[in-house]
């Protein structure tokens, strides 16, 4: 992959640098925070090679990449300055789209998480190797191995409240080092001494209550939460000369006292309250809340909610010891694997074969995305398929009561950290969660398999029919250049006479935009048609267009399936030129346009397969 043509492939369809409010990255996902959405063109990035998809959730930008999405992201940042993270643009309060408090908390969340998740999950794996190893008689606990080893795994744990006070405060927009100062003053060796034998200590004559804030989550979040309301306050109390030197004291002077006797121990009791009420349900039903949540966990995936439970899961064992929700899960994840093995044994299409392989593997070690987005949601039974392993599976873990005793992600490599109570009951439910979903998927999942090389050899003569009536230009004289430089695919343009686009082929509506600007429909040969009406007509938002057909309904040629008002898209000021391209044009040797000027009921394209395209046609 081209990582830099690629990172400006997508710079340039989100609207360019001056859309990008902030941009980030995750295990498989470039994330922005856009002034614009609808300056973005995603049905561009969608089409690009080596984008999975493009997912708008919890008032984010979602492009989905996968396991390369590191490098693509560098090239981004060094493509549009974004290498350093202190100097990316910040949000205002006007900049970008008005997001509801669910958004904002969710994207607050995934903000604080994401950029050490991956440490997280490694040194809980390490975690569980340990105990895995000290089972086994492999390690003594008094081996220094063991004790270096231990540091290195339980130290993110153990000063976890650094670590987040350092992501918080930069989703915050407070100073860094001094929240991280904030976090590292609850975790003082001599006051965790103190605190830890339930001493009680005096501030001035007020009593600190005695809590450890080792590994804990909600505390600091409060912390800093309350000092991004309070720098403010003491900045307009010095002058800008000294202000870089005395709102820090000021804020230490006053933050650290105010946290150890009131905003702690609020947060430890939001903590606890957190915990006992999630075990409390879990408690009541285990079954049915491994049932749920191993159903719907990869639903919460793909809406962005999934965030929310992390502080959660990290709280459950900070609290507790324990967290019951990470076996759970683990079915889930699991259930995406086998579905995409189901589709890998049964699918005849060789991209979609190597593509759910390789989605086996990378489920295996917690990555879905590329498997639900590129595979199993893709042709959608698959997706259910898995739906149900994983609340089969989950079902089981909850049933045996299985604990995680790390934070880690869920996935195979977390097994050692389910050692314990439950343990046999874990692999049962994952081997069910794994191979039901691929036996359901190899049966009932895969049902429109893609022709295969003698089926082509039958299409020598694949006939595309005018979509409107107009007149008839090349695609490369439009006033787009992602159609005109045939990016997308080959094809031609229409100038339109009138506002009906009725189907070119027979075949499957592959793509309904909800803006009714474009429609996508994927013939019986397998022919992959998209339908282009207008130029930036997405900005209409759905005016002056009626879309008359649904998502995977089955239509025929000639059959009308959207209408639009060419005259008042005109008078708004847009281009009313229809695009008719083959996105799969690289599936076919030749694509053969019409010779006529005028549309009028006749042929447009026709597509020769490569099995058959006569010598010297090129597409």
């Amino acid at each position: 992959m081209d990582y830099k043509a690629l990172a400006q492939q997508i710079l340039t369809d989100i609207g360019g640098k001056e859309n990008i409010v902030k941009a980030w990255h995750c295990a498989t996902r470039l994330r922005f925070n856009l002034k614009a959405v609808d300056k973005a063109d995603t049905e561009a990035i969608n089409n690009l090679d080596g984008v999975i998809t493009v997912v708008q959730s919890a008032g984010q930008y979602q492009v989905v990449i996968g396991n390369s999405v590191a490098k693509v992201y560098d090239a981004l940042a060094d493509i549009a300055g974004l290498a350093n993270d202190a100097a990316q643009p910040q949000a205002t309060e006007d900049a970008g789209e008005k997001q509801n408090i669910v958004n904002r908390f969710i994207g607050f969340i995934s903000g604080i998480f994401t950029p050490f998740l991956g440490a997280l999950a490694g040194a809980g794996i390490l975690k569980g190797l340990l105990a895995l190893g000290v089972a086994l008689n492999w390690l003594s606990v008094n081996s220094g191995a063991y004790q270096i080893w231990y540091a290195a795994g339980d130290a993110i744990f153990y000063f976890l409240p650094i670590f987040l006070a350092f992501t918080a405060a930069k989703q915050l927009h407070v100073n860094q080092f001094v929240s991280v100062s904030l976090g590292a003053a609850l975790l003082y060796p001599t006051l965790v001494a103190v605190m830890s034998k339930s001493a009680t200590l005096h501030f001035f004559g007020i009593p600190v209550v005695p809590t450890t804030y080792t590994s804990t989550v909600i505390p600091i979040l409060l912390a800093v939460w309350v000092l991004s309301y309070l720098e403010p306050l003491f900045d307009k109390l010095f002058p800008e000369a000294i202000r870089n030197i005395f709102t820090p004291l000021l804020s230490l002077i006053v933050m650290v006292p105010l946290t150890m006797m009131i905003v702690g121990p609020i947060g430890g009791a939001i903590s606890n309250a957190l915990a006992n009420g999630m075990m409390a349900v879990y408690n009541f039903l285990p079954v049915g809340a491994g049932l749920i949540m191993g159903a719907f966990w990869q639903v919460f995936v793909i809406f962005g909610v999934h965030w929310t439970f992390v502080p959660l899961m990290m709280n459950n064992i900070a609290k507790m010891g324990y967290d019951p929700l990470l076996p759970i899960l683990s079915a889930a994840v699991l259930s995406q694997a086998g579905a995409a093995l189901g589709v890998f044994l049964k699918i005849k299409d060789p991209k979609m074969k190597a593509l759910a392989g390789s989605s086996v593997i990378t489920a295996f070690f917690g990555i879905t995305e590329p498997t639900i987005y590129g595979v199993t949601l893709k042709l959608k039974r698959p997706f259910y398929c898995a739906v149900a392993g994983g609340a089969a599976g989950g079902a089981i873990a909850g049933a045996f009561q299985v604990h995680a005793s790390s934070f880690t992600l869920p996935s195979l490599l977390a097994l050692p950290t389910y050692l314990g109570q439950g343990f046999a009951g874990e692999l049962i439910g994952l081997a069910v969660a794994f191979v039901g979903a691929a036996v359901l998927t190899y049966f009932f999942g895969v049902t429109n398999e893609a022709p295969d090389e003698t089926t082509t050899a039958k299409l020598a003569d694949d006939t595309i029919m005018a979509p409107v009536e107009g007149t008839i230009i090349p695609l490369t004289s439009v006033k787009d250049e992602v159609f005109a430089s045939e990016a997308m695919g080959k094809g031609l343009a229409i100038v339109p006479t009138n506002g009906e686009v009725k189907s070119p082929v027979t075949g499957t509506v592959s793509a309904v935009y909800p803006t009714g600007h474009a429609i996508g429909i994927t013939a019986d040969n397998g022919a992959e048609i998209l339908i282009h009406i207008g130029i930036d007509t997405v900005q209409l938002n759905g005016k002056y267009f009626e879309t008359l057909v649904k998502q995977n309904a089955h239509v025929n040629q000639g059959e009308l399936v959207t209408k639009f008002d060419a005259e008042k898209i005109k008078v708004a000021g847009y281009d009313t030129t229809v695009m008719v391209i083959v996105t799969n044009t690289t599936s076919y040797a030749a694509v053969e346009p019409t010779d006529a000027t005028e549309a009028q009921g006749n042929w447009l394209l026709k597509l020769q397969p490569k099995s058959t395209a006569k010598e010297g046609v090129t597409a």
